[in-house]
């Protein structure tokens, strides 16, 4: 997953999990960011992307997919308005040779809800010092900080990561532990959410962080509906290990993981175990709990408490059943169980994920 808020994360990789909301990790559900992050009116809530030279035009188209592109068939009450901003407005050098033009300075930041920072063109070098301070202020105002990749650095060096998990890209996370002692840096993840700041893993991670936003903001259904345009998964499962050592699994390739993970999303709501995915994939449970972690990066039962939690989100927001019946329709046992488990991972009581994102 531990970030806690309304919305896993995902190592989503989701607070103590790792993903649907793991990796995200929500503690702080309470924050004053969170009462700025779900306006009440029409007004839209204004992301602002921080852009520098040798900024990855990627991680900034993906900033742009989510959260520019005009949505009116989603009909929420707001959604969000956009801009780019850099030290000084004008045009800001990117990778491959790009000139991006960058209308607003750091004035934009002064007004912003959301502030995206991409990765960082110097992990060795700290921002000026007039970027640190303008981040400084907007986070003491109750600004959202979100990085991607190595723009874990930039929020590192304004001193606002002291005390928290952060993520970034796997390849950077000695060296983030490194620069910054007081950091803790989680290798693993495909992203973090402690409610006013959040990181992320590599650079498609971004993409998995941003969806996570907009659930957090606006509910599953919401980010689901974003992701199917986007022609991407709502999120994804595991963590950065996955891509260290080998991909998750597909079923059908005769792997026997894939297999497992396959029978294990079509029969949530049945009595699964270790043992009996063991069963399905024709390995003894020490055997398949080595491969099972060595695919997702996650041990298989904590995995399928997750896709249980995730399968249970959609219910609560359009199902009429009581939150007992949710929780066995996607097999836990017990409401206790259920309700542990959930705000565990999603940071909240299912009764009030139900309340925020009813339909």
């Amino acid at each position: 997953m531990a970030a806690r808020h309304p919305y896993p994360a995902s190592r989503h990789a989701n607070p103590a999990s790792r993903h649907p909301y793991p990796a995200s990790r929500h503690p702080n559900p309470a924050s004053r960011h969170e009462r700025a992050a779900a306006p009440q009116s029409a007004a839209p809530h204004r992301v602002v992307v921080l852009g520098y030279e040798g900024m990855s035009p990627f991680e900034l188209g993906v900033a742009t997919e989510v959260f520019a592109l005009p949505r009116p068939e989603l009909e929420v009450e707001w959604w969000y308005s956009f801009a780019l901003c850099a030290e000084r407005a004008g045009p800001v050098g990117a990778v491959g040779g790009l000139r991006i033009e960058a209308p607003h300075g750091l004035e934009a930041l002064a007004r912003a809800d959301t502030i995206i920072v991409p990765g960082s063109a110097d992990v060795h070098a700290d921002p000026p010092q007039a970027v640190l301070a303008a981040l400084r202020a907007a986070h003491a105002r109750g600004a959202r900080l979100v990085s991607i990749c190595s723009g874990a650095f930039v929020l590192a060096a304004t001193g606002l990561l002291d005390g928290l998990t952060a993520a970034t890209h796997w390849r950077y996370a000695a060296l983030l532990r490194s620069r910054f002692p007081r950091v803790r840096v989680d290798p693993d993840v495909l992203y973090l959410d402690h409610g006013e700041i959040l990181t992320s893993a590599g650079t498609a991670a971004g993409i998995d962080l941003c969806l996570h936003i907009v659930r957090r903001d606006h509910g599953a259904d919401i980010a689901n509906r974003v992701a199917r345009r986007m022609v991407v998964a709502p999120h994804r499962d595991g963590g950065q290990a996955q891509f260290i050592e080998q991909p998750v699994p597909a079923a059908g390739n005769g792997d026997p993981v894939g297999a497992a993970i396959a029978h294990a999303l079509d029969h949530l709501s049945e009595p699964l175990d270790v043992d009996a995915l063991a069963r399905v994939a024709h390995l003894s449970p020490r055997q398949f709990s080595r491969r099972f972690r060595a695919s997702t990066g996650i041990s298989p039962g904590r995995w399928l408490i997750e896709q249980r939690i995730h399968a249970s989100l959609p219910l609560l927001e359009h199902d009429e059943r009581g939150i007992e019946a949710i929780g066995q329709a996607v097999g836990f046992p017990s409401p206790a169980s259920y309700r542990q488990h959930f705000r565990a991972i999603v940071g909240v009581s299912p009764a009030a994920y139900r309340e925020r994102f009813r339909a």
